[in-house]
């Protein structure tokens, strides 16, 4: 059996630093992978930069009134926190844990030993 720890990334002092989008959503490249990041609700959310579907770029979506996130291209709909689809076609997008302190902004990524 494998062991999975998370291995941290820093992307920011603050999220005051990032450029946001008018969406709310911005691209970013962490640890040397492209990742979406998504400001709701007065939290970070991070997840894959491609939709699972078609490779929507998820950055040029929107976040729905019940706090999913929507793919520009066919307009399925992920969950922020675990990335489950919630609009019915069975996709899952890839989600990011992100943790935030007096140190800044942290993406983490789960690697396999």
């Amino acid at each position: 059996m494998e062991d999975a720890k998370t291995v941290w990334h820093r992307l920011a002092g603050h999220t005051d630093e990032l450029e946001w989008r008018p969406n709310g959503m911005m691209l970013a490249e962490v640890g040397g992978r492209k990742v979406t990041l998504a400001m709701h609700g007065g939290s970070v959310h991070a997840f894959a930069h491609l939709c699972p579907h078609a490779s929507g770029v998820m950055a040029d979506g929107w976040i729905d009134a019940l706090g999913n996130v929507v793919c520009p291209l066919h307009k399925y709909r992920f969950e922020l926190e675990r990335g489950r689809n919630v609009s019915g076609e069975g996709y899952r997008l890839k989600t990011f844990p992100v943790r935030q302190d007096a140190e800044g902004l942290y993406i983490g990524f789960i690697q396999s030993f």
